[in-house]
């Protein structure tokens, strides 16, 4: 019972220090080293009868030796590592929206440089993105009875190039795709921009996750 309620009150400690503690929750191996990290500290300041500042308790958190920087988002990149770079994405698809490159650019730039502690620089980062966008198309989607599709779906395809300049075993060339579906009574005009947003969000948290996310 005392082992029990020891772990129930570490687990309480690092709630109460983390705001984004249901990250943890739904990354079981990042939870179990904070635990393990905090566990540590807590036995330590309980030995010596010291007590530590919350902030002390919280870094402690965010950094684990040996495997690189971590941080609460889960992203671990090398300790080494100072800058980043991502290159324009040209739209190489049969069917060419204008504003998908820039969109999908800047979203890809904006998710690395908000989650990560490292400089954008305009080439060969540190860390390196590159690529194109190779597929965007709409196609109807949950036939109705009557043969009509009552909704259509907009799918885009990114090629994407990592290189690790200090990891080199995690460079990858990996296709992502995501998609999003709309009402085929809606014009698709007055729900594009909303969903290339939407999906080039979720094609950026996939690029990410390949690259930074290790579990």
């Amino acid at each position: 019972m005392k082992i029990r309620s020891q772990s129930l009150k570490i687990n309480m400690k690092i709630r109460s220090l983390t705001p984004n503690f249901h990250f943890l929750d739904k990354h079981p191996p990042f939870k179990k080293k904070s635990l393990l990290l905090y566990s540590m500290i807590f036995k330590c300041k309980t030995i010596l009868n010291v007590k530590l500042p919350a902030i002390l308790l919280l870094g402690a958190l965010l950094i684990v030796s040996g495997c690189g920087v971590y941080s609460l988002t889960g992203a671990s990149v090398p300790p080494q590592a100072k800058t980043i770079s991502v290159q324009y994405f040209p739209n190489k698809a049969a069917l060419v929206e204008p504003t998908l490159s820039p969109v999908f650019t800047n979203i890809l730039r904006d998710k690395f440089t908000t989650q990560l502690n490292l400089n954008m620089v305009d080439r060969n980062g540190d860390l390196a993105f590159e690529g194109e966008i190779i597929a965007y198309k709409t196609i109807p989607v949950a036939i109705q009875g009557d043969q009509t599709a009552a909704m259509n779906r907009l799918t885009i395809t990114v090629n994407v190039r990592f290189v690790n300049k200090f990891e080199p075993a995690k460079d990858f060339e990996q296709k992502f795709t995501e998609f999003a579906e709309y009402a085929s009574d809606k014009d698709f005009n007055s729900v594009k921009a909303t969903l290339i947003e939407q999906i080039s969000d979720a094609i950026a948290d996939d690029i990410f996750n390949k690259a930074v996310i290790n579990w």
